[in-house]
């Protein structure tokens, strides 16, 4: 876990922004049993393939991984089940409208503790087509060869 500014970061979803145009960014809490929140202090999370849910009215984070807590022996968690995110009732309602419009989904981008609470950084973003992402690995490429050529340069000087 990397600490910042009283943040404990437990995880991130580095696929997301490869994935996704992210649009915008907010903090929401998370329903969790006592082992899961056990084993996200020793930073056994996964939120690679996860995305948010709308059920009943309510915002749920499917598809996000929490290993089982060892010393937890029957009242374990199920590593993959559903948890219930956070919000008030205004927000909720207005990403409601949102993700109802075509092409947007809820991702979660990072995972942490704040004050010994567990927050999620979900984000409201946009799939991204396939010729978008090869232009992304030729940008990255490209400023990497520049990084690559300009440390070359000083240390030829």
């Amino acid at each position: 876990m990397k600490q910042t500014d009283g943040i404990k970061i437990i995880c991130k979803n580095r696929k997301a922004f490869f994935n996704f145009e992210i649009e915008d960014t907010f903090e929401v809490g998370i329903s969790l049993l006592g082992s899961e929140v056990k084993s996200l202090r020793n930073g056994k999370a996964n939120l690679s393939d996860s995305y948010g849910k709308f059920r009943s009215g309510e915002l749920f984070l499917v598809d996000a991984h929490i290993s089982s807590y060892e010393q937890a022996n029957r009242q374990n968690h199920d590593p993959l089940r559903e948890r219930k995110l956070l919000l008030h009732k205004r927000e909720l309602k207005k990403l409601v409208g949102k993700v109802t419009e075509r092409g947007y989904s809820l991702v979660p981008l990072k995972m942490y503790f704040k004050r010994g609470k567990v927050k999620i950084e979900m984000a409201l973003a946009r799939g991204k087509k396939t010729f978008d992402k090869r232009e992304a690995i030729k940008k990255k490429d490209q400023r990497r060869e520049l990084e690559r050529m300009i440390k070359f340069r000083q240390r030829s000087s």
